[in-house]
């Protein structure tokens, strides 16, 4: 398999800031790292304020990205989570997704990063989490159901909702590869609700990707669960701690304990065929970074082993 192959099947690249805007900081940004895909927050990540965008700015964006053949996706604000029982959170929320899905088709992104979320109950009744698992169904159904018309009317266009399981802190929604089950038919298996596989997120829950082969049966318990063509991103994270800890402090993959090999092993898969790898990892949008020519590599040895 050639390099341009290669590239199409997975993608790499970074979460990438905004700062001087859309073209001027976050696509000249990626560029200069040599993305081929990239992801951005479309406003503040840790407010709830929704910026409206410029769109001339948004156009340009576009149309660029599309040139170059850089895939784009957009990473919801950290405060967003569908399972809270403060009602004013709970819709700022939805309000929230809402808004950066308008964002993601206004820029051409494929796809809006959601955190799963979490029942925020000491107690961890059963109760509270039927509560919660209900509010994702009302909160993200409507949603997606628009996102089918939008596509319905655009030839299949438009940007999908990614769901991102959490590490396992603070009782979470779904944490790790096998609460995708439970989550995913509470939205009816809805064809707009793909997955984010965040590595150092399922590996903090307990996936074994740190052994020779779980990698690739973690990615073959994705498919058991969602189906085929469900995941649509991996954020590439290597993890400062030891499997099973329900911590989320990402590392340069290499560097952390998961290790390398866990993904060559994801990049050969099946599963993950037309799927971007993005680094979310320290300094992976420092100029000089080894994230990006380290996956590219990998990618190449991967590729250039199959038949």
């Amino acid at each position: 398999m050639g390099p341009d192959v290669a590239a199409e099947r997975n993608p790499v690249g970074t979460h990438v800031r905004i700062g001087r805007g859309l073209v001027d900081g976050a696509l000249a940004q990626a560029v200069a790292l040599g993305c081929e895909a990239m992801q951005v927050f479309a406003g503040n990540p840790r407010g709830w304020a929704q910026a409206a965008g410029d769109p001339r700015q948004d156009a340009q964006f576009r149309e660029r990205t599309k040139e170059l053949g850089i895939r784009v996706f957009v990473h919801a604000p950290y405060l967003v989570n569908l399972g809270s029982p403060t009602p004013a959170t709970y819709e700022k929320s939805v309000s929230a997704i809402a808004h950066n899905l308008r964002r993601a088709a206004d820029i051409g992104a494929e796809g809006v990063v959601v955190h799963t979320g979490s029942y925020v109950d000491p107690t961890d009744s059963a109760e509270r989490l039927a509560v919660a698992m209900r509010q994702v169904r009302e909160g993200l159904l409507p949603l997606l159901d628009a996102l089918a018309d939008a596509a319905d009317g655009d030839d299949g266009a438009g940007p999908a909702l990614l769901l991102e399981p959490t590490a396992g802190q603070g009782r979470s929604l779904c944490a790790g590869v096998a609460d995708l089950a439970p989550y995913l038919d509470a939205l009816d298996h809805h064809p707009r609700a793909g997955v984010c596989l965040d590595t150092c997120h399922v590996f903090a829950a307990g996936a074994p990707l740190d052994d020779p082969g779980g990698a690739a049966a973690t990615l073959d318990e994705v498919v058991r669960i969602g189906g085929a063509g469900r995941l649509r991103l991996v954020h590439a994270n290597d993890s400062k701690d030891v499997r099973g800890a329900f911590r989320d402090r990402h590392e340069k993959i290499g560097e952390g304990h998961i290790g390398v090999a866990a993904f060559a092993e994801l990049l050969a898969h099946p599963a993950t065929e037309g799927v971007p790898f993005v680094l979310e990892t320290p300094g992976s949008r420092d100029a000089g970074d080894p994230g990006i020519p380290l996956l590219k590599s990998l990618r190449a040895r991967v590729h250039m082993a199959s038949p």
